[in-house]
């Protein structure tokens, strides 16, 4: 049985006192002589699919938003490829964006709602921006990062921390300001079993979902952008949520009227 091939990624972080070298085009010998040198031995590399430099440039639109110009991805945040963030933060953005922009091209989106993008995906970046940052410093084999990244090494055996790194970089823990409420307001609802199957199938349509486990709420004038599932047998830790096109948790409760209030500020006027 032939032994199968392995392909391995290696990243190297150049020390700050080659930082001001003309960048040349990036060569398998130079690495290998890098590899050499960080690590006593270049590990036998040869026949590389890809070699390629690049910087930390770290950079950040002021604004997401000025009147009918908008930014997304790589348009308003750039940063090194640590942890491989980037994809997700731009898909993010578009996902965010996508239903606000067609709410308002369909005529029905609040006079703010576009200017939500702003306020809640450039906090999104800059986090993203600093653990970047931060990872790019643990790379240095002088003796401070290192130091640093032993210690950070010893606090991942601890759940909690490992499970707030890992939601971070994946941005699973994600959490938007909707104001006072429980922890899961403004979080996206995890993919949870629903009477109809799975709920994020219930999500592919774009519009917004009231997820009622008491039965007796209603989107009224709201249906034609808002479906409404009744399911007492929901696996949710509460009576009743909305939910925006995105998964993001817009409203937790049983009230009619709070729920009246919070549908008109995402999803604007209801039909006559």
């Amino acid at each position: 049985m032939a032994q199968a091939r392995r392909h391995w990624r290696i990243q190297r972080r150049r020390p700050r006192r080659e930082r001001r070298r003309p960048r040349t085009t990036a060569h398998p010998g130079d690495f290998r002589q890098q590899l050499r040198a960080v690590a006593g031995t270049d590990f036998g590399v040869h026949s590389p699919r890809w070699l390629s430099r690049f910087g930390d440039a770290t950079r950040l639109a002021e604004r997401y938003r000025v009147g009918r110009v908008l930014l997304a991805g790589d348009a308003a945040h750039i940063h090194p490829p640590t942890g491989g963030q980037g994809v997700n933060l731009g898909v993010q953005d578009a996902f965010n964006l996508g239903w606000k922009l067609a709410a308002q091209i369909r005529g029905w989106a609040p006079d703010t709602l576009l200017d939500t993008y702003h306020a809640e995906r450039r906090p999104v970046a800059q986090d993203v921006l600093d653990n970047t940052r931060a990872q790019e410093e643990l790379h240095s084999t002088e003796p401070g990062p290192q130091a640093v990244r032993r210690l950070l090494t010893e606090l991942m055996d601890f759940d909690e921390v490992n499970r707030h790194l890992i939601e971070k970089i994946t941005a699973i823990g994600v959490r938007y300001d909707f104001g006072e409420g429980p922890d899961l307001l403004g979080r996206r609802l995890r993919d949870i079993d629903v009477k109809q199957g799975r709920l994020y199938d219930l999500l592919h349509r774009g519009r917004g979902l009231l997820l009622d486990r008491t039965g007796h709420l209603s989107p009224g004038g709201f249906s034609d952008r808002v479906d409404h599932l009744a399911d007492p047998t929901a696996a949710l830790d509460a009576p009743g949520v909305l939910l925006r096109p995105d998964g993001h948790v817009a409203w937790i409760g049983d009230d009619q009227q709070d729920l009246d209030n919070h549908l008109c500020r995402w999803f604007g006027k209801p039909a006559d």
